[in-house]
């Protein structure tokens, strides 16, 4: 058997990676309504699409459902970062429980366009990814009158009641590319489309992508953390390798192959931004173990956005988010 000849020297770490300011304050929010309140606390859907991140609050007494019927009576209830229909909503209302809403504020943003427009007649359509819960959460603020489009040829196909008023939203954590081709194509068979007046796609998503386009074409080999579920984590390892340079996602250390880099002497490393540092750590570990001696930081956009927690949960500041 051929041994293999991994020759990795030197890990390149894009800037920024890892953690945005709505996972923080996502992932605080669990932390805080435990110490307050007590385990167990009830999430609905995974807080954030990290592994590591979930089996971490699992061990400190959340306790993640899909279906509001396995919430007790009185419990506390986390909404996922994702956000919620207004039909979960409304069952959380009814079913009394005390809830705190870890809705990214940007996702929020989106809900609020949604139903402002909605009310001056607006239909809508949405660029995103079926069955992902913020796509859901987003088609689930209204009744009626939200079509999912997911890339160009849907956007051939959609059937809409009246094109005069028409908007478009987007998923926060798409690729900025294959939306922005999109979006083209709902214009031009719908002249008239109104779109925000910022872009949904998040300023997370927008700079990691960035920065996978400066770390991709200097390296050999690209490596995202980030979990299977984690939109965000998923569209830069296809950016990576429609860049020509091969990448591989990995939801832990464990998951590298020393086969990825045989020949390969530059690795470049980067992380969703649901992906906690930690992991970020443990794979360079497992880099210097297969031969690298040198990791710098490229240069990058520093971040300094910070959300607000929920009432009755604090008022401390979050503090600045870097690229962590």
């Amino acid at each position: 058997m051929t041994q293999l000849k991994v020759g990795v020297e030197e890990v390149l770490l894009a800037e920024p990676r890892g953690f945005c300011a709505g996972v923080d304050r996502a992932i605080e929010i669990v932390e805080r309504a435990l110490a307050r309140f007590g385990a167990p606390i009830y999430v609905r859907h995974e807080i954030v699409h990290n592994t590591y991140v979930v089996n971490d609050l699992k061990a400190k007494g959340a306790i993640f459902i899909e279906d509001l019927a396995d919430v007790p009576p009185g419990a506390t209830l986390v909404f996922s970062a994702h956000g919620v229909s207004q039909a979960v909503r409304r069952e959380a209302d009814e079913r009394g429980f005390s809830v705190f809403d870890a809705t990214c504020p940007l996702v929020s943003k989106v809900h609020v366009e949604v139903a402002k427009l909605h009310k001056l007649g607006y239909d809508f359509i949405m660029i995103g990814h079926k069955g992902h819960p913020e796509v859901e959460g987003t088609m689930g603020q209204l009744d009626q009158g939200i079509y999912l489009v997911e890339d160009v040829a849907d956007v051939e196909r959609v059937q809409v009641v009246q094109s005069d008023k028409l908007a478009v939203v987007t998923q926060t954590t798409l690729s900025v590319d294959d939306a922005a081709e999109i979006l083209a194509a709902v214009k031009k068979r719908f002249p008239l489309v109104r779109e925000p007046k910022q872009q949904d796609i998040c300023y997370a998503t927008q700079n990691r992508q960035d920065a996978v386009k400066v770390l991709a074409p200097g390296v050999d080999v690209v490596i995202v953390v980030g979990s299977p579920t984690s939109s965000n984590s998923n569209r830069l390892r296809e950016l990576a390798q429609r860049l020509g340079t091969d990448s591989y996602m990995v939801d832990a250390p464990d998951d590298l192959k020393p086969e990825w880099f045989e020949g390969k002497r530059r690795v470049g490393l980067t992380a969703g931004a649901s992906a906690p540092d930690i992991l970020v750590q443990q794979v360079i570990e497992r880099l210097r173990a297969l031969g690298a001696v040198s990791v710098r930081n490229l240069p990058g956009v520093q971040e300094t956005i910070n959300f607000p927690l929920p009432m009755g949960l604090g008022d401390k500041s979050m503090g600045t988010v870097g690229g962590s």
